[in-house]
């Protein structure tokens, strides 16, 4: 199953403005500027402006805060969002509830406290950042992640993405049952979309340090109803 564009010219212009390039400039943008986001709950806060407001929207990352200010920009960027920018990306600072910026250690324990396979969820979403997907929420499809091609005005979301943590060698029973499976893999077909499981095989005593996810391994599997591939 390939993409499926929206339109004519979308691919063409996919292919003009590679996600690679947009996410560099929002990247640079974002270094030169020192920004510095606020964290609330397990999300957090960034106030942009006009410029960084259009490469985030063109990057697919965060989502648009309404605001009765109509000269400022709020997102709000889910936990992978945020530490991806931090951490990989090296772009963003965050700003705790006291004021003071937090360390990568710091802000990793906090998004561990707040979700215990963090760890795990996060090794999925940058495997897939990293490989230019753009990836958004797959709660709608009863999954955890759907990875677009480019952004998702260009073209419909290619994968339902379920991550299947491992630490230690056990499982996290997810989709034990061959009917959960099977259930998983109809949704996916009546929606166009063909279902991505990551297995992210990890260590549960190493998690003391996001340098930890260079030993994090991602072992991917392409399902469909009538076909299985391993890659």
């Amino acid at each position: 199953m390939g993409p499926r564009w929206k339109g004519k010219g979308s691919e063409a212009k996919a292919l003009a403005e590679p996600m690679s390039e947009i996410v560099s400039v929002l990247q640079s943008s974002l270094t030169t500027s020192d920004c510095t986001g606020l964290l609330s709950g397990s999300q957090v806060l960034f106030e942009a402006d006009t410029e960084q407001s259009e490469l985030l929207n063109r990057a697919c990352f965060g989502r648009v805060i309404i605001t009765s200010q109509k000269d400022k920009h709020w997102y709000e960027l889910n936990s992978q969002e945020a530490f991806y920018l931090c951490y990989m990306l090296r772009c963003l600072k965050i700003v705790g509830n006291d004021g003071a910026v937090k360390s990568y250690d710091e802000l990793w324990h906090f998004m561990i406290s707040k979700f215990e396979m963090f760890p795990e969820f996060f090794k999925a979403y940058s495997h897939l950042r990293m490989k230019n997907w753009v990836v958004r929420t797959g709660s709608q499809y009863g999954v955890d992640y759907v990875a677009y091609r480019h952004h998702p005005a260009l073209v419909h979301s290619e994968y339902a993405v379920l991550v299947l943590p491992e630490r230690n060698g056990n499982s996290s029973g997810r989709l034990g049952l061959w009917s959960d499976l099977y259930d998983t893999i109809r949704l996916c077909g009546g929606v166009a979309k063909t279902l991505l499981v990551l297995h992210v095989f990890g260590i549960i005593n190493e998690n003391d340090s996001p340098i930890c996810l260079k030993n994090y391994r991602v072992e991917t599997r392409l399902i469909q109803m009538d076909t299985t591939t391993n890659s």
